[in-house]
């Protein structure tokens, strides 16, 4: 370990050691930090950032558990390598977490903690339905829970401020529905539940619905607020300094009230008794929820999480009745309109352009043998092509670009004090994406350095076998987006391979690259809101890893279309949906064994191939078109 990981793992080690004392002085036993924060964000702001800042385990997903013996961090196979890296030195564990595990941590503190043992964690950041669950664990084994105390704050003292990027209106024509006819809907789905009012606080949902974006978290063009929908007029909970004056006067206009964001908990509480407040238990936390409360019974957030939930409440005086179900705008979100579509469409166009560009200064780099070529360099030549298209934002994530052994890390990012020069012979793993006004993107494209070997070939090719035969498929309308998942595993598990994370995960409009509901994983339960619908965006992208090796990873985004004619009588075996593949840009045909791809894939790798050309070669001119019709040519 060199002399800056050494200093880092004791500056981290220290950070726990203050949070036990903090422990301490509270009566607390043990401390869940999860990765979350009061919007259950997968990307949170660096303010809520707490576990990575205590542990030192960076990546997007874990939970931090601590006792007076004992740290560590539940992370899954993603994130393994790298976890164990970061957490070198540290005293903190790294905990694998399993498929069909995702609450491990708490099985673990059920075991280790003794009856009367008192567990904290802060409500503002833990899902109401995941509070439920804790409490239901915890109440058996005979532990107390406290979801009113925030513990890495009293010991994160120069912890960043809340962000205060401005909001900005998304508007026509990349927003085809306008606001009020979104709040209708809404207002719409609310009356079939019977509820007076809805609280929302996931910020994609947010930022679609008001059609408004905003940079407050870095890739997803959110901005940190809370809504509260009633049946004339909403209310949005945002820090009024981030609000423009014209987009507050098109939000009045539109019968939307701008109030402090820190003043939600206070609006939840004046709700007058027998008002019905639907809530997403999935995307709403257990504290906030219990601002509903506070009015009632004065209990400072310390209530059994299961109190006042369901579709049940109250006495007259009592607080409001919470209806749970999905958000509304979580599924008119994920279905795409034909309008947003098209625009999709064009976005892909543009990302597929600057991909030939940056593919041509990538070939000529080897070529050339160039000695200052590495992982970084890939990381700012992609983000210069595509600055350079119309309508471009943001990238949509940190791209992720990994030689030979480092691609098989799904989650790697390569950073100043920790890259590879790419030199040598191998594979180059590159997953990158753009947010445009028009749409999100997410593509990941192996390409072969030097010369590479043949069984890195055969990996390479079993993965593009598995990601063709998911976009070839055709489905019912309605499955569970997560049976799919084997349709893309087959080819690799006849091979005795597989991958730790899912197929696939829906892609927003520039929104998250990562939103819901659908998600194309066998280990996601296949609940009715995991309906595959017309207009839904997912990425398709199988991958093999070889620790210390290589890793390949083939993405492609698509959307779902009706089937117009499935065959059989009309309406005898219902609806059918198949995927129209938006990714614009060549596959590597010099990583492919091709004898081992049957007609079927051959046929439809070509018909690909030939469709990026077709898409493509009306926005890419010299060097970057001779590249385009060099690899697209039909095997």
């Amino acid at each position: 370990m060199n002399e800056h990981a050494s200093r880092a793992a004791t500056h981290d080690a220290a950070r726990v050691a203050r949070l036990r004392a903090a422990m301490r002085d509270a009566g607390v036993d043990a401390c869940i930090v999860p990765s979350s924060d009061p919007h259950l964000s997968e990307y949170p702001p660096l303010h809520w950032q707490a576990r990575a800042w205590l542990s030192g385990f960076t990546g997007s997903v874990g939970t931090l558990v601590v006792t007076a013996s004992f740290a560590g961090v539940w992370v899954d196979s993603r994130y393994w390598v790298q976890a164990e890296a970061e957490l070198d030195g540290t005293g903190v564990e790294l905990m694998k977490l399993l498929p069909g595990s995702p609450a491990a941590h708490v099985d673990w503190l059920v075991a280790h903690l003794a009856p009367g043992a008192v567990l904290a964690v802060d409500g503002r950041v833990l899902a109401l339905a995941a509070a439920d669950a804790l409490a239901a664990a915890l109440t058996a084994r005979g532990i107390a829970l406290r979801t009113d105390l925030d513990l890495p704050a009293a010991v994160w003292t120069d912890r960043p401020p809340l962000p205060v990027q401005a909001v900005f209106e998304h508007g026509a024509p990349f927003a085809p529905l306008a606001r009020a006819d979104k709040l209708a809907a809404v207002r719409r789905a609310m009356a079939g539940h019977s509820a007076d009012q809805h609280l929302l606080s996931t910020l994609d949902d947010i930022a679609w619905l008001f059609n408004l974006r905003g940079a407050d978290v870095n890739y997803n063009p959110v901005f940190v607020a809370h809504a509260l929908v009633g049946p004339e007029r909403a209310t949005l909970f945002v820090d009024a300094e981030k609000v423009p004056a014209p987009v507050r006067r098109a939000l009045a206009a539109d019968g939307v009230d701008l109030a402090a964001y820190a003043t939600v908990p206070a609006a939840l509480a004046a709700l007058p008794p027998g008002t019905r407040l639907l809530v997403d238990p999935r995307r709403m936390t257990h504290g906030l929820v219990g601002a509903l409360h506070a009015r009632g019974n004065g209990d400072g957030g310390q209530r059994a999480a299961g109190q006042g939930d369901g579709e049940h409440g109250g006495v007259a005086d009592g607080p409001p009745t919470l209806v749970q179900a999905p958000n509304p705008s979580t599924l008119a979100k994920a279905c795409k309109t034909a309008a947003e579509i098209a625009n999709v469409r064009e976005t892909m166009e543009q990302d597929g352009a600057a991909l030939c560009e940056f593919f041509v200064w990538l070939e000529a780099q080897l070529a050339a043998g160039a000695p200052d070529l590495t992982e970084l360099s890939v990381d700012t030549q992609l983000h210069a092509t595509r600055a350079r298209r119309p309508n471009f934002v943001s990238e949509s994530f940190g791209t992720i670009a990994g030689f030979n052994a480092n691609g098989a890390m799904p989650h790697y990012r390569a950073t100043r004090e920790a890259h590879a020069a790419i030199t040598g012979d191998g594979l180059l793993l590159i997953d990158s994406g753009g947010q445009y006004l028009g749409g999100t993107t997410d593509i990941t494209r192996v390409v072969p350095v030097g010369t590479p070997s043949l069984a890195q070939k055969h990996d390479f090719t079993t993965v593009l076998q598995g990601m063709i035969a998911l976009s070839a498929a055709r489905f019912p309308r309605g499955i569970r987006s997560p049976m799919l998942d084997a349709i893309a595993r087959a080819p690799l598990w006849a091979q005795g391979l597989d991958y730790g994370h899912g197929t696939g995960h829906g892609v927003g409009y520039f929104l998250n690259v990562h939103e819901g509901p659908q998600v194309i994983s066998h280990h996601a339960p296949p609940d009715a809101v995991t309906a595959m619908e017309e207009g839904m965006i997912t990425s398709i992208e199988p991958g093999v890893y070889r620790a210390g090796q290589w890793g390949v990873r083939i993405e492609n985004l698509v959307v779902n279309r009706r089937v117009a004619d499935a065959g059989g009588d009309a309406g005898d075996f219902g609806e059918f949906l198949d995927f129209e593949t938006l990714t614009l840009c060549p596959i590597d045909t010099r990583c492919i064994v091709a004898e081992r791809l049957t007609p079927h894939e051959r046929q439809w790798l070509n018909a690909y191939h030939a469709t990026v050309r077709a898409r493509l070669s009306r926005w890419v001119e010299g060097e970057a078109r001779v590249w385009l019709e060099a690899r697209t040519q039909p095997l």
